[in-house]
């Protein structure tokens, strides 16, 4: 049994890699290891995956279709993973023809080559951006406010989950969505609050807060998430969506809070208007998670970013 892992050099997709591995699954990676947050932190993530065994590794983008056609025929994957994308509300509203080839494309191509194969369990990788500013909380997987995406990135991730619809109903292939909320934690993404937030507070750097602090987002520890994804992949169910939290919002002015006490540091904050595509609060409803997957977070924020903070500065990452 083999497992095809999408974006395997990053944050989500490294930790996802690493749990497979260790419990002694056969893994295959793809990642095209672009520029869009440093290079040298997902080589760094594969340096550790390569020490683990069972670990191939293809760099190559999952938009180049022959490529992925050669990997299915070489490796025959009988699950994938897909957690590849280009991520961000912000950079997609500036570049959205670039969101919609990777997120949209790269999805399609791989679901094209799933339903030729022999694949058990194909898990999509979606996000808590498909929920807009519904208003309906906490938000539950069958909300119509996906229906309406206010930025181009979560437009592209809800057509993700239409096209897998799609290719269950006339192929029967067997698809979890996953719908992930706020991660962090250690290889976490430079680009994301929370290593924004530390890197600020440990250099003196400025901490910008858009909005008044009201705003309040469904932090989940990176530990709590695997798991669930993991237990995802593990159970095929036909076509169901999940979503993966901690269950639990914060405002920002709380984050801020949590961050000033695990570094010891006093923030230095600049205040900035709400930028377009922000959601006002994130909220997961997880019953169905805990009931189909076992899912069960346990990682209270000032715990999980106590962990982060301690491999941050391990890392050498406040130096940089």
């Amino acid at each position: 049994m083999s497992t095809l892992v999408t974006g395997a050099a990053g944050f989500l997709g490294s930790h996802v890699v690493e749990t497979l591995l260790r419990r002694g699954d056969t893994v295959v990676g793809i990642d095209n290891v672009n520029d869009y947050y440093p290079v040298h932190l997902k080589r760094n993530n594969l340096e550790l995956l390569k020490e683990l065994g069972n670990f191939t590794f293809i760099e190559g983008d999952i938009t180049d279709l022959p490529l992925l056609e050669d990997s299915f025929r070489k490796f025959k994957p009988t699950r994938i993973a897909h957690i590849a994308a280009r991520a961000g509300v912000r950079p997609s509203i500036a570049d959205p023809l670039l969101y919609s080839d990777t997120n949209i494309t790269g999805t399609l191509n791989l679901l094209e080559l799933s339903k030729q194969g022999d694949i058990e369990s194909f898990v999509l990788t979606s996000s808590s951006s498909v929920y807009g500013n519904s208003t309906a909380i906490p938000f539950k997987e069958e909300d119509s406010a996906t229906d309406k995406p206010i930025s181009q990135y979560a437009a592209t991730k809800k057509a993700t989950e239409l096209l897998a619809y799609t290719y269950f109903h006339l192929y029967g292939l067997p698809i979890n969505i996953i719908r992930p909320f706020t991660l962090y934690g250690p290889r976490g993404r430079p680009d994301m609050a929370p290593w924004l937030f530390l890197k600020a507070a440990l250099t003196g750097g400025v901490i910008k807060q858009f909005g008044d602090g009201s705003t309040r987002r469904d932090y989940t520890f990176i530990g709590d998430f695997v798991p669930g994804f993991v237990a995802a992949l593990d159970r095929p169910m036909g076509y169901e969506i999940f979503n993966l939290g901690n269950s639990e919002t914060v405002s920002l002015k709380e984050m801020l809070q949590v961050v000033s006490e695990v570094t010891g540091k006093e923030l230095n904050i600049e205040l900035l208007p709400m930028q377009p595509g922000d959601v006002e609060c994130t909220n997961a409803d997880i019953s169905k998670a805990r009931a189909k997957l076992g899912y069960n977070p346990q990682t209270p924020l000032k715990e999980g970013m106590a962990i982060f903070h301690d491999w941050f500065v391990s890392e050498g990452h406040h130096n940089l």
